[in-house]
């Protein structure tokens, strides 16, 4: 059964109790970053991406305004954290010069300039008919805005018509809970919502919308622009786009948990020699929602846990080369980085209720379930450092596993689960949920696409039935070798091994037990 999509929530961010005058940049004293939790994705990787964090915080109302805060830094790499509100325009927007900007009068220009974050506030903020431009820039955070109706032809025009542009030595952006929209294809005047070229690298969108316009965003120029890739797009909504959602070239991204609405022609074009995974998204009401289109330059995928929900396919040939009927993988693609799945079944409920501007910077935990952002959690350093207190793959920073919990982002299946149960609350990083077997013995399994080099494993009771677990055993289940055995939960180690699904059998338990993580390891 198909489920009901809600296209239109509102809701407001609390207003922030000091206001600023009109057009005016504020200092203001220095507070945690608006960007509740941290980056994810691939902006996590390379140093991570924490924009302005740490730096001073300013308002302002106008496009001058912003470019006033960047000009009035002490250097060209001073963190800041630059809040808007209200509309900006062409109106208000004008260049402004000094040492630590480089500015243009028809956008917003970050240009030669890092460790920014411009996050919305209060009322909103609304980039209307301007777009953002991020060029030779690293460790940008945009977060909590609205880009609208950015032209390349007509009047006005900005930025090339793409709402943010990113191109020449772009390293780790994040960009958070907005909504790029545009009212039509090229014949309007309009490009491409969320656009990188020219070796940009380390990019992360989520909890965004993209809707009305004839391309969705691209990574590469051409066929022979390659340097571009390692972007992560996750929690979106793609509504009513022509194409390009997105156009890859040449680079590696991730799409997982993103819900695709009205495709009218093409959905992800991997191409060029691009691998894109693809993970746990809903394809709604589309056509050719992913393959190799408009070129015979192949790329490749790694398809998961997709729903193709009324997606019509096109019969290949030529430089149309469609994965549907029934997509299936023909790479692999090995994620750096720690993440949770969302269900796809659940994902048009929970993209409804996060992406987007105006919406309370709402997250999912994998739980099928929008949260609220915790104010208090400066989000985690490094998602993959099993000693920051805020990773979800090892909330015990004294607990013996060290290095990346594999299990994160992985599959898993066993034996009959009790009811309320699920395989997947063992690899959600989550204490408070847990798989159970019928009985007191049973098997649960972690399993990947591609073999993973596994020493040690880690199994976490559910609160309150700690020592139920009697005897176990560790198995390959490729193989049916057994890695280890013994009783009790707790860190198991073995000699290392490279396999694709590895089971904890349990023989024999005091009760009905409760697996909260099966973690894995690679020593």
């Amino acid at each position: 059964m198909r489920r009901p999509v809600a296209l239109r929530l509102q809701a407001a961010l609390g207003t922030l109790a000091l206001a600023a005058a009109a057009g005016v940049v504020l200092t203001m004293p220095e507070t945690a970053s608006a960007a509740a939790g941290g980056a994810t994705g691939y902006a996590t990787q390379n140093g991570g991406t924490t924009g302005g964090a740490g730096g001073e915080t300013v308002r302002a109302t106008t496009g001058t305004a912003i470019h006033q805060a960047l000009c009035g830094r002490a250097s060209s790499s001073t963190p800041i954290v630059i809040e808007v509100e209200g509309t900006i325009n062409h109106g208000n927007t004008s260049k402004v010069s000094g040492d630590s900007c480089n500015t243009a009068a028809d956008k917003i220009e970050l240009k030669q300039v890092s460790n920014i974050t411009i996050v919305g506030v209060g009322s909103g903020a609304v980039f209307d008919q301007l777009g953002i431009h991020i060029r030779e820039s690293s460790n940008i955070v945009i977060q909590n805005v609205t880009v609208r109706n950015v032209k390349k032809s007509g009047s006005p025009t900005s930025n090339g018509g793409d709402a943010i542009g990113m191109e020449s030595d772009v390293r780790n952006v994040w960009v958070d809970h907005s909504t790029l929209e545009a009212s039509g294809g090229e014949s309007e005047g309009y490009d491409g919502l969320f656009d990188m070229k020219d070796n940009t690298q380390y990019v992360t969108l989520s909890y965004s919308v993209l809707r009305n316009s004839g391309r969705g965003g691209l990574i590469g120029s051409s066929e022979s622009d390659r340097s571009n890739g390692y972007v992560t797009f996750h929690h979106n909504l793609y509504e009513n786009i022509d194409s390009r959602a997105p156009l890859l070239r040449g680079g590696v991204a991730h799409m997982y948990n993103n819900h695709y609405v009205s495709l009218n022609k093409s959905g992800i074009n991997s191409r060029a020699g691009a691998k894109a995974k693809v993970d746990n998204n809903y394809f709604e009401d589309s056509k050719d929602v992913l393959g190799t289109f408009y070129t015979d330059e192949a790329g490749s995928w790694q398809v998961s846990g997709n729903i193709y929900d009324n997606v019509t396919w096109s019969e290949p040939g030529g430089d149309n080369n469609p994965a549907g009927p029934n997509p299936q993988s023909n790479t692999t693609v090995s994620i750096p980085y720690s993440y949770t799945l969302d269900d796809a079944s659940c994902v048009p409920s929970v993209v409804s209720g996060t992406a987007g501007a105006n919406k309370g910077l709402k997250v999912s935990d994998g739980s099928c379930t929008p949260q609220s952002p915790d104010p208090t959690d400066p989000g985690p350093t490094d998602p993959t450092d099993p000693t920051d207190p805020t990773d979800p793959t090892d909330p015990d920073p004294t607990d013996p596993p060290s290095g990346t919990n594999l299990s994160i982002g992985a599959g898993s299946d066993g034996s009959s689960k009790a009811s309320g149960t699920s395989y997947g609350n063992v690899r959600d990083g989550d204490l408070g949920t847990y798989w159970s077997p019928v009985g007191t013995t049973g098997s649960v399994s972690v399993k990947w696409s591609s073999a993973q080099s596994v020493a040690k494993i880690n199994i976490r009771e559910a609160a309150g039935s700690e020592g139920t677990i009697g005897s176990y055993r560790v198995l390959n289940h490729d193989t049916g070798a057994v890695l280890a055995s013994g009783s009790g939960a707790g860190v198991i180690a073995f000699s290392p091994v490279s396999l694709e699904k590895i089971t904890f059998e349990i023989t024999g338990a005091s009760g009905t037990p409760k697996v909260a993580e099966f973690e894995t390891y690679a020593g």
